[in-house]
């Protein structure tokens, strides 16, 4: 078995996020491109975004902390802490409206 905090996993990538010139950093914390299920952290710092891209298969955002959006054509999730989105299928793209720390879990 194997156990990973959240919480210090978010703190992290949130603190490479803050100095990283693009604004975001992530961590596979399970699985991998190569396996059915991947569990990555990622932080973006506030006013950075994930560009619009398809869904690689079933995903849902579990915000750790900070607010989010997840926008799909004319349609807007917005997240905070403890919120879990479950991501479109379709294209789709994710803004931090201030600093924010989220698990993405895919399924493909």
């Amino acid at each position: 078995m194997d156990k990973k905090s959240l919480t210090a996993v978010a703190r992290q990538q949130l603190k490479i996020a803050g100095s990283a010139t693009s604004g975001r950093s992530s961590q596979t914390i399970y699985g991998g491109h190569s396996r059915s299920l991947r569990q990555t952290v990622v932080g973006l710092a506030a006013g950075q975004s994930l560009a619009e891209h398809d869904n690689a298969g079933e995903a849902t955002l579990l915000v750790l902390n900070g607010t989010l959006q997840v926008v799909s054509g004319s349609d807007t999730w917005k997240g905070s802490a403890g919120d879990l989105i479950v991501v479109p299928r379709a294209r789709h793209s994710v803004e931090a409206l201030e600093d924010v720390a989220f698990l993405l879990t895919v399924a493909k």
